[in-house]
């Protein structure tokens, strides 16, 4: 009785965790492409910002795209990706008349979607927070 307790035991305790790190890898898929439309400049019509995510591990790398005041797309390289669980965070760093700005964004991940915040400097000095709301382009 004994020996059948213990089998039963461990099966328990191995699909259990066999769960766990199941569901954790699919809540921790950032990797696509992800969308959201973002007020423009002092007022001006919204604009569609395009964020390319790979990850490895906790490491998350990949670009964000944004339309410039020329008409043109702007690829930045993200900085600091980073993976934790469904929270994910990276660092954009842009010059603009000579200036450098570093915008940092913090999301958590649920499914096809990433809502967080994304902190943004201001021109006095002050960082302002606006919020994000991302969803995954479904795959060509």
């Amino acid at each position: 009785m004994q020996r059948r307790f213990n089998s039963f035991l461990t099966v328990a305790i191995l699909s259990l965790a066999t769960f766990a790190l199941t569901s954790t890898a699919r809540a921790a898929d950032v990797a696509g492409t992800w969308t959201w439309s973002q007020q423009g400049r002092q007022g001006s019509d919204p604009v569609k910002i395009t964020l390319k995510l790979k990850a490895e591990g906790e490491k998350v790398t990949g670009t964000l795209s944004r339309p410039g005041r020329d008409g043109t797309t702007r690829d930045t390289e993200i900085k600091d990706g980073k993976l934790k669980g469904d929270e994910v965070s990276f660092v954009v760093t842009q010059e603009r008349g000579g200036n450098t700005f570093t915008t940092k964004y913090n999301g958590k991940l649920s499914g096809d979607s990433i809502k967080g915040k994304i902190e943004v400097p201001g021109r006095d000095g002050e960082t302002r927070q606006v919020d994000w709301d991302a969803k995954r382009e479904a795959k060509k």
